[in-house]
């Protein structure tokens, strides 16, 4: 249900903030407010849920997503531009909290399906990135000026997450747990496994969204119709999630590292394609491995997070986690846009590939580490 709504978010803000902005070049700033928001509440969801558990942390953020809803159909109702970036500020909060799924699985399950746990809530993004534009699409003029019925739906997709929380059970924090502190964030920042986890997932993130949101327009410079641009997301969506069915297993059998050099590898491959030729197979080859290799990263940086802190830590460690994530996703989603259009498709993929060798350079840094710290004739 949460990547319905965000599918659909993504698929409508766009659109309804180029009907309302004063200025064209304004039409996304929606979609900022959205990343803004959610890197605003990341810690702050993460530590009070932290004080009143999991499921009443996730049912009251999708509250929050109800009212994001109302703000933006008003704001379409009263054509306010400023409204509907309020509204996605709110929209923003409810997105944070909806982030702690795949953490809220986790650390209900044993030691050794916490990585299978975190890649089958992932797998729901198959799903959503289908149901979302789908229902997007008969729902945009069902009611009230454009878009104002899609904003509206989404109230009831929030509502069934809010009915399953209620039948979830996920145990509540006891107070010593609430009382307890553990290392400061610093120093748990300072360890190998973090600070691999965090540039994996935030790198992993940044690299995907700074390629995903510059093809359709690459594309439609290229002469592609916008039916092949969309072919080609829908794609790389489907590229993204599909693999989360057994990116866990392949965690468990090869190893995190395995996993995380894997992803990065496949993002040098997505690069490499789209630098051969601008036909339509090399835009689709390159998304398809974008997203497998996003895949990898994220769900293999989740892992490897999982391994970097205390119980009484996690709260710090993941908002922390989320923060980077959401840092990088608003830089490469302002970054991305001004240089395809100024500079062209070729430099948008130049540009993406020292990032990667900064994951590479991590990735091996951490095995070095993990080398010198095995005992002696192990």
């Amino acid at each position: 249900m949460l990547f319905t709504i965000n599918s659909t978010l993504i698929a409508i803000n766009g659109l309804s903030g180029l009907a309302l902005a004063p200025i064209a070049s304004l039409a996304t700033l929606p979609v900022t407010c959205w990343i803004i928001g959610s890197a605003l509440t990341t810690m702050p969801a993460s530590l009070y849920m932290k004080r009143v558990g999991r499921r009443v942390g996730l049912m009251q953020g999708a509250a929050i997503g109800i009212l994001g809803a109302l703000v933006c159909a008003a704001a379409l109702w009263a054509h306010s531009f400023w409204l509907l970036c309020a509204g996605m500020l709110v929209y923003g909060a409810s997105n944070a909290f909806g982030q702690y799924y795949r953490f809220a699985a986790a650390d209900v399950s044993p030691p050794d399906f916490r990585a299978t746990a975190v890649s089958l809530v992932l797998a729901g993004g198959l799903i959503g990135g289908v149901l979302g534009p789908s229902t997007s699409r008969y729902t945009v003029d069902l009611v009230g000026p454009r878009f104002v019925g899609a904003y509206l739906v989404l109230i009831a997709f929030a509502l069934i997450i809010i009915a399953l929380l209620s039948r979830t059970r996920i145990p509540t924090p006891s107070a010593a747990e609430q009382a307890a502190t553990g290392r400061p964030l610093r120093e748990i920042m300072r360890q190998p496994k973090f600070i691999v986890a965090v540039t994996s997932g935030a790198v992993g993130y940044g690299v995907m969204n700074f390629l995903m949101v510059s093809s359709p327009i690459a594309m439609g410079v290229c002469g592609h119709p916008y039916g092949d641009a969309a072919f080609v997301i829908s794609s790389h969506v489907v590229a993204m999630f599909a693999p989360s069915f057994f990116t866990g297993a392949l965690i468990k059998r090869l190893g995190v590292v395995a996993v995380l050099f894997a992803g990065a590898l496949l993002n040098i491959g997505a690069i490499t394609v789209a630098l051969s030729g601008i036909a339509v197979a090399n835009f689709w080859w390159a998304l398809v491995l974008l997203g497998v290799g996003w895949n990898f990263l994220y769900i293999g940086g989740t892992a490897l997070l999982l391994e970097s802190y205390r119980p009484e830590e996690r709260a710090r460690a993941q908002g922390a986690n989320e923060f980077a994530i959401f840092c990088m996703m608003a830089l490469s989603s302002f970054t991305s846009g001004l240089i395809v259009t100024n500079a062209g498709w070729e430099k948008v993929n130049l540009a993406a590939l020292p990032l990667v060798g900064i994951v590479l350079v991590a990735i091996g840094w951490l095995r070095l580490s993990q080398r010198a710290a095995r005992p002696v004739g192990a």
